[in-house]
């Protein structure tokens, strides 16, 4: 097999797996992608693979992007962004195998080589919620992470709590609203949340990142919430306020036949004052805002419990590749699951990596297992 030179147009013997680094994409997210996507850049071993970074402009643009992970990082002035460019990347199924394409006005297209698998490090809408994944199984290339059907209902709040439910597990109480509830009947819509008590989180519902939610702690204070959250979707989920723990546990798809594997729990600290809950600039733009335990403080068999439901929730969803599955420790002992993000934030400082880092697995070998998972993973129905 042979690829081409992608600065002389050359062909070699190819010898390594190619991987497509693909970050950036349409979502209010598209800053946190490109800094996932500095760590991973940074970490990915290059002596092992071909590594080929592809941003997704704001415009959905495909791009050939820098592999400089300076342009990527969030700095205190700016946050990076992934520019239009007159070229255009695309993927296509060529002969059997799965070729980049580069088209530029005026000349005639040219193909890249093939690609062995994309690893997708988009957050949020258009990325993260199985529109990527759609479009990598219709070209019948392998990818990192959950499939189509667990990335949508890992993305929506809703869904995934109708599934969490259904499979046993314990949610909080919460009120779904679609945007036809909330403009034929607003009141209806405050009566109940009125009934769920205060303080309450609204919630896009497809939304990540802590993106466009507001602790509300009166009905006054509802209908401007409401509002801040539908900028980001105009689906909502309201949970009642949970007195407990933020506990986290990371897990990642055991091979062949094994079960989920599952790191020690980990346990997040915001600083008082400062912040009420985890908000984008606690994960992301300040260091000292929030800070991670692991193993968290928890009796041994909570421990236990944490993980075993955690792979549970995994399951639940059928996802694959990595998840990270968030839940409250109540002071009676209680394990209330909050949410899965099937592409969590994965920069080496966020929590996914450290949690596996605190239990023997460095973030390098990490990002290395999840390629070793998609390259041996079937595509099509799985």
């Amino acid at each position: 097999m042979s690829q081409e030179n992608l600065a002389t147009g050359e062909t070699a013997p190819r010898t390594k797996p190619r991987v497509a680094v693909l970050f950036g994409g349409r979502s209010s997210e598209h800053a946190v992608s490109c800094v996932t996507a500095a760590g991973v850049l940074g970490a990915i071993n290059k002596d092992k693979y071909e590594v080929i970074p592809i941003g997704i402009a704001k415009t959905g643009q495909w791009v050939l992007a820098g592999a400089d992970t300076a342009q990527w990082s969030l700095s205190s002035t700016a946050l990076p962004e992934v520019a239009p460019s007159p070229q255009t990347v695309t993927l296509a199924e060529i002969g059997g195998e799965h070729q980049l394409i580069v088209a530029s006005p005026n000349e005639v297209p040219r193909e890249l080589g093939t690609v062995d698998v994309v690893f997708p490090l988009l957050h949020g809408p258009f990325g993260e919620d199985g529109t990527i994944q759609g479009l990598l199984e219709l070209s019948d290339t392998r990818y990192v992470g959950a499939g189509v059907l667990a990335s949508a209902v890992g993305m929506d709040k809703h869904y995934m709590k109708v599934v969490f439910e259904a499979a046993g597990l314990q949610v909080g109480p919460y009120v779904a609203v679609t945007d036809r509830q909330w403009r034929k009947d607003p009141e209806l819509v405050r009566k109940q949340v009125d009934r769920l008590g205060f303080p309450v989180f609204v919630k896009p519902a497809r939304a990540g990142s802590s993106m466009g939610i507001s602790k509300v702690d009166s009905l006054a204070d509802l209908d401007a919430a409401i509002e801040e959250a539908r900028k980001h979707d105009l689906k909502l989920v309201i949970e009642a306020g949970i007195t407990g723990r933020e506990i986290e546990c990371a897990v990642l798809e055991g091979r062949g036949t094994d079960a989920p594997r599952t790191s020690m729990p980990g346990e997040i600290s915001v600083a008082g004052g400062t912040h009420e809950f985890y908000d984008f600039n606690a994960k992301y733009v300040e260091d000292d805002a929030a800070s991670l335990s692991c193993p968290a403080d928890l009796p041994e068999e909570a421990i236990a419990r944490v993980r075993e439901l955690a792979a549970a929730a995994f399951d639940a969803v059928g996802a694959e590749g990595l998840s990270r599955v968030d839940f409250f420790y109540t002071p009676a002992g209680e394990l209330i699951i909050n949410e899965i993000n099937t592409m969590p934030g994965f920069t080496p400082k966020s929590m996914y990596p450290q949690m596996w880092a605190a239990s023997g697995l460095d973030y390098a070998d990490l990002i290395d297992e999840l390629i070793y998972l998609a390259l041996n993973r079937k595509t099509g129905l799985r």
